[in-house]
């Protein structure tokens, strides 16, 4: 394993305020988006999507990676240009989701684990080979009556650290993501709670495991109350628990943590992420960045609609969107920014 070119790959992940762009969804999560806007969901649509996306003029400058799908990477531009290609000729390094999803775990219901280890090292090795230097693996956490329970943060916990551990053998930076769903009525002492129990399992499985903690990026949601939570937490609440977690959790030798939007707006998304960098002033020892999808694509795609006549805009409002984001992650952000669209 060389540790130094992982190391290497994953500073560059986080650097200098950059964060990442997920466009890992699934064939039919990608079909029902585009039914949204009477597009047909066609191999053709989806690389035209995609590539619009990837292309965008100045991408490279805020966004320094981008998760893909399994598809994604085998495809090439209408050009016949190797998407892997065009990202590095862009600046952006190739990352692809490697989970098969989760699954209902036996004897818990309610709750899920993240299946997808069987073969992994045989398809890390071909993605590798395809350009792929980062991956991520998803993992999802309930809270309910009694959840989440000690089995699922056991099963899922292990399982990240399973697929981290051959990420790296692999040469690839794992991102290990494991989310705490926003679904629910809990309050944000609730969130605190099962977000900190669930970092806790995660590392010291990381551990166990022998996986090199400064060649992997942590993935996580950040401390919010449920959805339909009776009060809600303003932005520097959410700020001050998020980071009082990270603190709780997160070593040290971790180079950074980027955070996913978990269902928030755009613009709230990049506002909870520019209030924890402001509020914690750069004393962190990991980056504090982002890793979205709707909140950095969905302006975008409700711009496209099909049509190739706008691509263009399509493509400023997502670097519009990335500048937003890199600002936040420099704690620099001002919503007076959300005008400014080229």
């Amino acid at each position: 394993m060389d540790t130094q070119a992982l190391e290497q790959t994953a500073r560059a992940m986080i650097a200098d305020g950059k964060g990442l762009l997920a466009i890992d969804e699934s064939t039919p999560t990608c079909g029902k988006r585009f039914a949204d806007y009477g597009i047909d969901n066609t191999e053709d649509n989806r690389r035209d999507y995609r590539a619009l996306l990837l292309s965008t003029p100045g991408l490279g400058e805020n966004v320094s990676g981008a998760i893909l799908y399994d598809e994604t990477l085998r495809m090439t531009t209408a050009e016949g240009v190797a998407f892997a290609r065009m990202m590095q000729d862009h600046g952006i390094i190739p990352g692809i989701k490697v989970d098969t999803g989760a699954k209902d775990l036996a004897g818990h219901p309610g709750e899920k684990v993240t299946e997808g280890l069987d073969g992994l090292r045989e398809r890390l090795a071909e993605y590798h080979d395809m350009g792929a230097r980062f991956a991520k693996w998803r993992a999802v956490i309930t809270i309910g009556d009694g959840l989440p329970s000690r089995g699922c943060y056991a099963a899922n916990a292990h399982a990240l650290a399973r697929y981290a551990a051959l990420c790296q053998e692999a040469g690839i930076v794992p991102i290990v993501e494991p989310e705490v769903l926003l679904d629910g009525d809990h309050d944000i002492d609730r969130c605190y709670a099962v977000t900190e129990e669930t970092l806790t399992r995660l590392f010291a499985e990381l551990r166990d495991q022998n996986v090199h903690l400064p060649g992997l990026i942590l993935k996580a949601s950040m401390v919010l109350p449920g959805k339909n939570a009776a009060q809600q937490a303003d932005m520097r609440e959410v700020a001050a628990a998020t980071l009082r977690c990270l603190y709780a959790t997160v070593p040290a030798s971790v180079p950074g943590v980027a955070f996913l939007s978990g269902g928030q707006s755009n613009e709230d998304a990049t506002a909870h992420l520019d209030a924890m960098n402001r509020l914690d002033g750069g004393r962190a020892p990991w980056k504090l960045t982002f890793s979205y999808a709707r909140a950095l694509q969905q302006p975008a795609l409700d711009i496209w609609r099909g049509e190739a006549g706008n691509v263009d805009k399509a493509q400023a409002a997502l670097a519009h969107r990335a500048r937003c984001n890199r600002a936040a992650a420099q704690g620099r952000y001002d919503p007076a920014q959300e005008k400014q669209v080229a």
